[in-house]
């Protein structure tokens, strides 16, 4: 290898390097920024999870039939003061203000919230604007250090969300229901069966001050007990006399800032975004390592926003939404992933007695249980649906072999290794003719070493090249043939690339020593940061570049072809290679390393079977009965001969 080609790739490592270290002290930067903002906000956050827990494990709070949810008169005696005469435990920060004149407000509240519980979630809906504003997912947990107690896991918790929809009054006066009281006659807290299954929560107006029970806009959330998906009707009961006469196009807007519950915070960004079906059932997405607005007069069937392994969809269930805009930003906080806003309309048809029905799914973004919905929603898993061989790979093969061996309860890592062993079963066709080739060219190294030396000048490049492929065609060998059967495994290797990082069932399952097969497996903590490779030491991906550099030098060693500076460099290349890989891996899925490692050792096991089990003499002996053979040229060899003696020709006119 030259100096040059030594200089350029100091260089590139260098500005690698120059790269990965700018990036960690703007990342660093940023989070001293942002540490004083975020101390505070996570004070705020587990005063809140901690009285809703509490909220949640009380038994029997405000179930009593006349309890402060149900709208009274304004005139009548005060909610606080009924509520210490029942000994209800009203909270000190009830009181709340009139916020517009024109809707139901009580002067006082016993909870903030209307709760509901099925046997998989805990769901919280607020009063002021009956939306969904808490949700905990039942024996799922988010990520914690090691030795640490796992804490719930809640997508939203009071602060990060809110869901909203304008009302125009008949005057022009503009009113959000986010602000507005919705009051309900059921208990505060619902726990689901077959015979309690929903929660009907209504927005009364005022006339000349008193509650019009006749007219009213009503949430009417339906629920299932095993289901992460609940029903979401939005009715219009004689409010013709208060909304402006087009308020029956509804214009929805949803936020929600993501929280971080994975240990990858950086991965889960970069896998957080807002999914979208149109009225063709075509799925698709913004970019999510970009941030983006996009605007749409088409119709939307839903729409979702996504992390790495949870979603929350708004499903359109009475139609479409007719036109919406979408829009991701930044958060800067540490543990928040993204903001993002979904701006909606949708016809409810009629003012005196109208509906829109929709849905709204909170849960896992797994590819089986998204699936069993028929509507797309597993598109949301990231299995390389831009390019067809890898999702029809990972759907018609992966996925369900994959799903076979769960049902027998096995280890997720036993699961692996037992799925690696099948691929390559299937595999080993390909790999034994990628290796067959490979002997052809390594006994035929005599002869090419024979023609290198007849022809050593640079000139006599043409005549070299010539000479060898008329040796590799009388000889029966092609150097083409092994490229084949490697091409063919590369969509499969780039298909389980795609497959195990997306994998939702690899989430907080452990396997040796790695305690999360979705993640990346840490058996050292350095205490800082080395530029393009991290902080800590993943073990599986150290033995996968291992792996990696040992099958490089076996291949090495059976390399013959090129002259002795070009073999030099692609074997430079070949072992710089998997050093990238270890920082690139690094951050990866412990899964998705382990699978290359178990790849790269049967690899090994394999090219020992063969090289035990191929007499490479006696493919020499055939290749040079091949030799004696008279050969005849075919049509497209002779022109491409008759080109090469043009060019020479006019090589030697112009000396």
């Amino acid at each position: 290898m030259d100096k040059n080609t030594v200089t350029g790739l100091l260089l590139i490592f260098a500005i690698i390097l120059g790269i990965s270290f700018y990036n960690s002290s703007q990342q660093k930067k940023i989070q001293k920024e942002g540490e004083e903002k975020e101390a505070i906000r996570r004070m705020a956050i587990m005063d809140s999870i901690a009285n809703t827990v509490m909220y949640e494990d009380v038994e029997g709070v405000n179930t009593d039939e006349n309890n402060l949810s149900k709208p009274h008169s304004n005139n009548s005696t005060s909610e606080g003061e009924r509520g210490k005469e029942k000994g209800e435990n009203i909270e000190n920060n009830s009181q709340l203000p009139t916020v517009n004149s024109q809707f139901f407000t009580p002067n006082t509240l016993a909870t903030s919230d209307y709760v509901v519980k099925t046997s998989v979630a805990v769901y919280h809906f607020s009063k002021m604007g009956g939306y969904l504003n808490y949700a905990r997912l039942k024996g799922i947990f988010a990520y914690a250090q090691k030795g640490e107690e796992k804490p719930p896991l809640v997508l939203y918790d009071r602060t990060n969300t809110k869901m909203n929809i304008n009302l125009l009054l008949q005057n022009q006066t503009p009113v959000k229901t986010q602000s507005c009281f919705f009051a309900s006659e059921q208990p505060d807290t619902l726990i689901v069966d077959e015979n309690n299954n929903t929660l009907s929560l209504k927005l009364y107006p005022l006339n000349n001050g008193e509650i019009d029970y006749s007219s009213y806009i009503e949430y009417l959330y339906s629920f299932k007990n095993d289901d992460y998906s609940f029903g979401f009707r939005m009715n219009y009961v004689n409010m013709q006399n208060y909304l402006y006469i087009n308020s029956n196009i509804c214009k929805l807007q949803w936020d929600a800032t993501l929280r971080n519950v994975e240990r990858n915070i950086d991965n889960e960004r970069n896998n957080t975004t807002i999914y979208f079906m149109d009225n063709l059932d075509k799925v698709d997405n913004l970019n999510p390592m970009k941030l983006e607005k996009k605007d749409f007069s088409s119709n939307l069937k839903w729409v979702s926003f996504k992390q790495q392994y949870f979603t929350t969809v708004l499903v359109a269930d009475s139609g479409y939404f007719s036109s919406g805009q979408l829009v991701t930003t930044s958060n800067e906080t540490p543990t928040l992933l993204k903001d993002l806003t979904a701006n909606l309309e949708f016809d409810i048809k009629s003012l005196h007695d109208g509906s829109f029905d929709m849905s709204i799914y909170v849960g896992p973004n797994q590819y089986k249980l998204l699936k069993t919905y028929n509507l797309n929603l597993e598109r949301q898993v990231a299995i390389g649906w831009s390019f067809f061989l890898l999702h029809w790979i990972n759907r018609g093969a992966v996925i369900p072999v994959f799903n076979w061996l769960s049902k027998y309860g096995l280890s997720y890592g036993i699961i692996i290794l037992i799925l690696t062993i099948l691929l390559k079963i299937v595999l080993m066709p390909v790999a034994y003719k990628t290796y067959m080739s490979s002997a052809r060219m390594r006994v035929l190294k005599p002869e090419i070493d024979e023609i290198g030396k007849k022809f050593p000048k640079p000139e006599d490049a043409m005549k070299k090249q010539q000479a060898t492929m008329a040796l590799y065609r009388s000889a029966g060998a092609s150097p083409m043939a092994g490229c084949m059967p490697a091409i063919i495994q590369m969509p499969i290797l780039i298909a389980m690339f795609r497959f195990f990082p997306s994998a939702y069932e690899l989430r907080q399952q452990p396997f040796l020593w790695a305690d999360d097969l979705s993640t990346y497996d840490s058996v050292l903590h350095l205490g800082f940061n080395i530029p393009f490779y991290g902080d800590h030491v993943s073990l599986f991906c150290l033995l996968m570049t291992a792996a990696t550099l040992i099958y490089t030098w076996l291949n090495n060693k059976m390399m013959t072809m090129g002259n002795a500076d070009q073999m030099k460099m692609m074997k430079v290349m070949m072992y710089f290679m998997p050093v990238m890989f270890l920082g690139f891996f690094n951050n990866f899925a412990s899964g998705l390393t382990y699978y290359y490692l178990l790849v790269n050792l049967i690899t090994f096991a394999q090219m020992w079977i063969f090289r035990m089990g191929v007499d490479e003499n006696k493919i020499r002996a055939r290749l040079k009965a091949n030799m004696a053979k008279p050969q005849k040229k075919s049509g497209w060899q002779a022109r491409i001969e008759e080109m090469a003696k043009q060019q020479q020709l006019q090589q030697k006119k112009r000396k």
